[in-house]
């Protein structure tokens, strides 16, 4: 694997035991350039590590995710708009060649869920403030909401304060808190078909808790 003569021409190429390494971008009409790593596995998973500012702290991104961190908003064609650059020009992923190394099946075990699961991926959670007793609702439809329920959830204590929320706040109803989105809602009481057990999206890299260490260990090749 890794053998292709035009890898030699692109630009920032690494290679290391298992993977290589190009530098590669986005264009946003508004926003510019946004330079990244892309980290191509033996086992055909795609990687990025943004570097489109000195403070960004974008690693292990997905192409989609990648795409619409740099364009503010995904457009679904990031095999098109990811670019690398071959003997000094902007080339998209989609005539460089590499996408013959990239495997769907390796970046779906790793987190980027099919539309289809989309909604079921990541249900709702509900966390019991230690002051008032109410239940709160966490929606998980984004790798930012994800990391809110993952910080609450590590706190001892939580409090609705903790999260703009006030104590005075009506808890939702009780009929409201079946599984939204489950195939078997409002049936589902803990089943697993709507559960995620780590991904990309829930876990993360800058985390020093003992499920996102353990999962970036055992998982992450």
């Amino acid at each position: 694997m890794f053998s292709d003569e035009t890898l030699k021409l692109m630009d920032g190429l690494r290679c290391g035991p298992d993977y290589i390494e190009v530098t590669c971008g986005c264009t946003s009409r508004r926003f510019g350039d946004s330079i990244g790593k892309l980290r191509i596995f033996t086992s055909g998973q795609f990687l990025i590590t943004c570097q489109c500012s000195l403070g960004c702290k974008e690693t292990r991104l997905t192409p989609e995710e990648f795409e619409k961190h740099s364009l503010r908003g995904g457009q679904k064609k990031w095999k098109r708009n990811i670019w690398v650059v071959v003997d000094n020009v902007k080339t998209q992923l989609l005539k460089t060649g590499l996408l013959k190394y990239y495997k769907h099946g390796s970046n779906m075990q790793n987190g980027v869920c099919s539309s289809r699961r989309k909604l079921t991926f990541h249900r709702d959670e509900f966390i019991r403030c230690s002051r008032c007793k109410k239940e709160r609702r966490f929606r998980l439809r984004s790798k930012e909401e994800c990391r809110i329920y993952h910080d609450a959830l590590a706190k001892r204590r939580w409090k609705c304060s903790d999260d703009m929320i006030t104590c005075e706040e009506e808890e939702e109803r009780e009929s409201r808190k079946s599984c939204r989105g489950c195939p078997r809602s409002p049936a589902c009481k803990g089943c697993t078909s709507c559960v995620c057990f780590g991904c990309l999206r829930c876990r993360f890299l800058d985390c020093n808790c003992r499920t996102c260490v353990d999962y970036m260990q055992n998982v992450i090749p």
